[in-house]
């Protein structure tokens, strides 16, 4: 059995299922470097306080520097009857640096080391979930700037509304991508404060400078309340908060984008680096890639609810229940990282069949808000157009036409002084060109926002 660092009390061994109950280095050796990272600055906190001599400094700095090293490239394999990431650190650290480790625990505790270690994780993975969103974001400002031009039935209640570009459609998207930037930043700011240096829950008294191992640890401020510190898992909820949001963006974004590559819709084409057969029917080409988004965001919510029940009725300070805090955090990360990987390869193998997607938006119902717009234009009262125009459409409909076939009499039925060339005239390039305002779907402003978002794209991606 693996020696334990609390066994001093203890006169009988833990029960054997209950050391397999209770174990968490199968989960949270994930966390092993930012173990080594603050063990090595508290370390050198210790030397400063003059608990650690020369000499045992040093042996404890290459043997962390090996151990760095070691987990470098991801963390150590599972180990049977491993308690913790501490307790399996905490060995290899002796084995390499000798009597010297027996020290670094010293006004240490592992309250406060699966706090920092946590909120070090996190901020490693800051990096590679921006660097996703950056890829994305890039892939939908390329799509929308390719397509700027392309037409497509805009929707409200999933109904036909009005005529928008096929690339406003896209940025959509884009927005929501980059709001999620935002909070993560904003998450991240609030998770920019240094833990270590506040013992089980009551502070240290070694003298330990906490300022210097933030900074040595790349924080900018220490926390301010011990009992706080090692039972605050707020930083943790708000990145998770933040990736639940982001998954629920991506699951409408591949909702659309399952929907338009349908045979029905039929506006876009999947690649086939993306997609996938049945394996009874020869024909299919499923949207599993974007199913499979729009599924995953389940789990990044389900995380989010468990960490709100699981520090909805703790006492301060730490409680074991906190273990249970990682495997959320954990696959909620990492299924982000990997929803956005496979989102980004769908928008960038996606192909659009322009004659369907014109065909679908030559439907002259979209312009009835235009041709209200030219009774207004006129002098009519959006009120009163409204219900001219929604009298001119119903009877296209009984009629089978489109109504601006209708003759100059026929109109004139409706709103006298109606002229049949304005109304002949009515487009859906024509719609989008007058809606050139800042966030309107006109090609032009699709193309200015588009450089907007590669520009934020590429700032993400470093």
């Amino acid at each position: 059995m693996a020696e334990k660092l609390w066994g001093g009390r203890f006169r009988a061994a833990t029960a054997q299922g209950f050391e397999a109950f209770s174990e968490s280095f199968s989960f949270d050796r994930r966390l092993a470097l930012a173990d080594v990272q603050g063990s090595r600055a508290h370390a050198a906190g210790l030397r400063a306080a003059g608990v650690l001599d020369a000499a045992e400094a040093a042996a404890l700095a290459r043997g962390l520097d090996q151990l760095e090293a070691e987990f470098a490239s991801g963390p150590p394999a599972p180990v049977e009857g491993m308690e913790d990431v501490h307790t399996y650190v905490f060995q290899r650290l002796r084995a390499l640096a000798g009597d010297a480790a027996l020290k670094l625990q010293t006004g240490r505790s592992r309250n406060e080391q699966v706090a920092l270690d946590l909120r070090l994780y996190l901020r490693a993975q800051r990096p590679g979930l921006e660097r996703g969103l950056g890829r994305l974001l890039a892939a939908l400002a390329r799509f929308a700037a390719e397509h700027a031009e392309v037409i497509i039935p805009g929707y409200t209640h999933l109904q036909r509304a009005q005529p928008v570009s096929l690339g406003h459609h896209a940025l959509a998207y884009a927005e929501m991508l980059l709001r999620d930037a935002g909070r993560l930043r904003d998450a991240y700011a609030r998770l920019d404060s240094c833990p270590l240096g506040s013992g089980a829950l009551a502070g240290t008294p070694w003298g330990l400078d906490r300022e210097a191992a933030a900074r040595a640890l790349g924080f900018s401020a220490v926390t301010q309340n011990s009992l706080d510190a090692v039972s605050d898992r707020d930083f943790a909820i708000e990145i998770v908060f933040a990736l639940s949001l982001l998954g629920a963006h991506l699951s409408r974004w591949a909702e659309d984008w399952i929907l338009y590559t349908s045979a029905e819709f039929g506006w876009l084409k999947l690649g086939d680096a993306y997609a996938t057969g049945s394996s009874l029917m020869p024909q299919k080409k499923n949207p599993d890639g974007a199913e499979l988004v729009r599924g995953k965001s389940a789990r990044t919510i389900g995380h989010l609810q468990q960490l709100l029940i699981l520090i909805k009725g703790l006492p301060l300070a730490y409680n074991r229940d906190l273990q249970e805090d990682k495997e959320p955090v954990f696959d909620a990360v990492e299924t982000a990282l990997g929803c956005l990987e496979v989102a980004a390869g769908v928008v960038e193998t996606t192909t659009v069949d322009a004659a369907r997607a014109a065909a679908a938006s030559a439907d002259a119902a979209l312009l009835a808000t235009d041709l209200a717009d030219l009774l207004v234009a006129a002098g009519t009262p959006f009120h009163a157009a409204h219900g001219v125009v929604g009298a001119i459409v119903t009877a296209g409909i009984e009629q089978g036409r489109d109504f601006r076939t209708f003759t100059a009499a026929e109109l004139a039925g409706f709103a006298p002084g109606l002229a049949p060339a304005a109304v002949a005239g009515l487009s859906a390039a024509g719609s989008l060109a007058r809606r050139g305002c800042i966030g309107g779907t006109a090609v032009s402003q699709v193309r200015r926002q588009a450089e907007r978002v590669l520009a934020r794209a590429a700032e993400l991606q470093g």
